[in-house]
């Protein structure tokens, strides 16, 4: 059997592949957690503008408030002196306005919300005197009355109907 021989060439060395590290590249942080991060971000920036769109685009114009039908109504009182004086006068709910110290004679138009009734109170000062308060409804005459003495009062008051179709 023959013997092996040696072979007189020299082992030649292994290749070697050396790795070179780029300075910008973080060996800390897997490349993978970027990619995961500007995904997220960009989800978030997709799903707020979408909320946002959703909200302009589909706001439904929201109803007008409904016009209250209302009545005029003229407040008069005459007299010498002064009073205080409070009146009902247009609002949603019908609200009473008070004027104080009115020099009188006194006249105002107001419209008054239907189904609210109109109502004008005077109340005469500590030097008292003598007043009447009339209510008129769609330009009729509907109540007077009287008031005499220090801090005297009186009300003048009526329903306000319905009928005429006058709205303000």
């Amino acid at each position: 059997m023959p013997q092996p021989t040696e072979s007189t060439e020299s082992a030649k060395p292994a290749e070697t592949t050396e790795i070179v590290e780029s300075p910008e590249v973080s060996t800390d942080t897997p490349r993978g957690t970027d990619r995961r991060a500007i995904a997220i971000a960009a989800a978030l920036l997709l799903a707020c503008g979408g909320l946002i769109g959703y909200g302009i685009l589909d706001t439904p114009d929201k109803p007008k408030p409904r016009a209250v039908p209302t009545a005029e109504v003229t407040y008069e009182v005459t007299g010498k002196g002064t009073a205080e004086i409070s009146y009902l006068a247009r609002s949603e709910v019908g609200n009473a306005t008070v004027v104080s110290d009115v020099a009188l004679p006194w006249k105002k138009s107001v419209q008054v919300p239907l189904g609210k009734a109109p109502v004008v109170n005077i109340t005469l000062n500590e030097q008292g005197g003598q007043a009447s308060c009339t209510l008129a409804i769609r330009g009729k005459h509907v109540q007077r009355a009287t008031v005499m003495g220090e801090y005297g009062r009186a009300t003048c008051t009526s329903e306000l109907p319905a009928a005429d179709g006058s709205t303000g």
